[in-house]
C-alpha cells in the first residue's frame, strides 16, 4: 500500500482538528490507525506535532492536555470562575467521606475496604463504594489472598481523565506526616480483613 505525503502544517492541522472533533481523548495510536492511516507518519513526528499544538495553545483560553486516555482540549483552570456561569447547575458536591475514600484508593491502590476503614477509623458505607464505581472512578482489580478474600480497589482511566491526569505520578504528593501515619495504620497487625 502506498502512503501519501503530508506536510508538517497539514499534519498539525489534521491532528488538531481530530482532537477537537473527537469528543473524547485521542491517543497517538488512534490517530495513526484512523485519520492518518493513509500517510506514512511516525509516532515521533505525531508527538512533535502534539508538542507544537500544546505550545501554540499555551497562552490561549484552551489548552491541549495529555490525560490517561489520550490528548484532549480543555479550558484553562484559571478561567473556571467565569466559565462556570455558562452552566447554572452546580457541580455535584461530594461528601468528605467519599473524598477521603477516593484519596486513599488513589494513593494506596490496590487497597481493600477493610484497609480504608482502618485508616479512616470508621466504616465505609456501601453507598460510597457504589457511587465511586458508578462514576467509573474505581474498580475491583482482584482479591487479597487472606481469609475472606476481600476485594482490592484501584482507580480507573476515567478517574485520571476526570481529574486531568495522565498517570498517578501526577497526583500531588501527600504531606510527609500524613503519609507516615497512613503507612503506620496500614502496617498495624490488628487490621483484620473481613469479606465485604
Amino acid at each position: 500500500m502506498s502512503h501519501s505525503p503530508i506536510s508538517d502544517q497539514q499534519l498539525t492541522q489534521l491532528i488538531e482538528a481530530s482532537i477537537f472533533v473527537a469528543g473524547k481523548p485521542v491517543t497517538i495510536e488512534m490517530l495513526k490507525s484512523s485519520v492518518l492511516e493513509e500517510f506514512n507518519v511516525s509516532k515521533k513526528r505525531i508527538k512533535q506535532c502534539l508538542d507544537e499544538i500544546t505550545l501554540h495553545y499555551s497562552d490561549r483560553g484552551i489548552c491541549l492536555v495529555n490525560v490517561a486516555s489520550g490528548y484532549r482540549f480543555e479550558s484553562h483552570a484559571s478561567l473556571a470562575p467565569w466559565l462556570g456561569k455558562l452552566w447554572p447547575d452546580k457541580a455535584p458536591k461530594y461528601s468528605r467521606a467519599l473524598l477521603e475514600t477516593l484519596s486513599l484508593i488513589a494513593y494506596r491502590q490496590p487497597i481493600t475496604r477493610g484497609e480504608i476503614e482502618q485508616v479512616r477509623g470508621v466504616t465505609v458505607s456501601s453507598q460510597i463504594m457504589k457511587q465511586l464505581q458508578d462514576r467509573q472512578w474505581i474498580d475491583i482489580v482482584g482479591h487479597k489472598e487472606v481469609p475472606g478474600r476481600p476485594a482490592l480497589y484501584a482507580t480507573t482511566k476515567q478517574f485520571l481523565d476526570y481529574f486531568s491526569l495522565a498517570g498517578l505520578e501526577q497526583l500531588p504528593p501527600l504531606p510527609q506526616l500524613q503519609e507516615s501515619k497512613i503507612d503506620q495504620l496500614l502496617r498495624d497487625p490488628s487490621v483484620s480483613e473481613l469479606s465485604k
